[in-house]
């Protein structure tokens, strides 16, 4: 049989102290005037005129004097006295500005801090792309955003997608861009680009004598020069033809899409590659493009952050550009 003591003891009586504490600043915002109104009675008694103080405000003086009255019924206290030769406080209305002037105060620094915060934020911007992206995509969008924002340092990190994820999540970058089927797990995104992977050859190749579409059995049964593992491009390439038979061994695995675009022109094999890094090669035909039949090598290119961290400041910027120029 326990008795009020141990309920006390043990923390479960009806009644605890954090419990108590809780339900006082909980209606704390109940029972303290509004800042707009702490603020219009400062300029009361600076001004000593309700019609001045609303003036400075920038608000009506029939709006003063509800928000006056709404802080007297709060408070139970009468605050201002009115008569034809202006407004006065009263003794209670004295104490009360005196207080309020402190919050004010306090306000002022709560703002002037938050305000350095957001300097502090807005000063840099770190950003992880993948190759694609990265290359041929944010150079133009880095450039718009330093019009924008000519005082915000950006730092720029380029490597495959599965290494922008992990920079997002070790909090090393602000946003990524990625490419691939879907957004990754732990993170939000936003589509901001189309893209489409090519089969692509050198002129000297067997391949570009062609005169029909490839099929998705004979791409994925051909050693190909591939992209490594945890790159958008091979996902999305491992995806299309996994239900034809899936890739063959690679012939070369690289890590660099200009290294890789140098080895196909070389004559060394066929590769997949995005159609943005390969437009000035093929214009030049210093690469062929192959078509293929029955396969969907499209893909999204997202913008990409860490779930529950909407992008702020300059990281919103550069979002928003990229859907501009998309």
């Amino acid at each position: 049989m326990s008795n009020g003591r141990d309920d006390a003891v043990n923390g479960s009586g009806p009644t605890d102290a954090g419990d108590a504490a809780h339900a006082v600043d909980a209606n704390l915002a109940h029972r303290v005037p509004e800042l707009g109104a702490l603020q219009l009675l400062l300029a009361v008694a600076r001004l000593g005129s309700l019609g001045r103080a609303a003036q400075e405000l920038g608000i009506t003086q029939p709006a003063a004097s509800s928000r006056v009255r709404a802080m007297e019924r709060q408070l139970g206290v009468g605050l201002v006295e009115r008569s034809p030769r202006g407004s006065r406080l009263t003794d209670a209305g004295v104490l009360v500005t005196d207080w309020a002037r402190r919050v004010v105060e306090a306000a002022e620094a709560f703002d002037a801090g938050a305000q350095a915060l957001r300097d502090r934020r807005d000063s840099r911007l770190r950003v992880a792309a993948s190759m694609t992206v990265a290359e041929y995509l944010l150079p133009g969008w880095l450039i718009a955003l330093r019009r924008e924002r000519p005082d915000t340092a950006v730092s720029l990190l380029s490597g495959n997608s599965a290494a922008v994820v992990e920079r997002l999540l070790a909090d090393e970058a602000d946003l990524g861009f990625v490419e691939g089927l879907t957004a990754p797990r732990g993170l939000r995104g936003a589509v901001v680009a189309r893209d489409r992977l090519v089969v692509v050859v050198g002129p000297d190749h067997p391949w570009a004598r062609r005169r029909t579409p490839l099929t998705p059995a004979e791409l994925a049964g051909t050693a190909l020069i591939l992209r490594e593992e945890g790159s958008g491009t091979r996902e999305v390439l491992d995806a299309a033809l996994a239900g034809h038979g899936g890739l063959a061994a690679p012939l070369l695995e690289l890590t660099s899409t200009t290294a890789l675009k140098a080895a196909v022109a070389s004559g060394a094999g066929p590769a997949v590659l995005s159609e943005l890094a390969v437009a000035e090669e093929l214009a030049a035909h210093r690469l062929i493009h192959i078509p293929v039949e029955g396969v969907d090598l499209r893909r999204a290119l997202r913008a990409v952050w860490r779930s529950g961290q909407r992008p702020t400041g300059p990281g919103r910027d550069l979002l928003s550009l990229t859907r501009r120029t998309s």
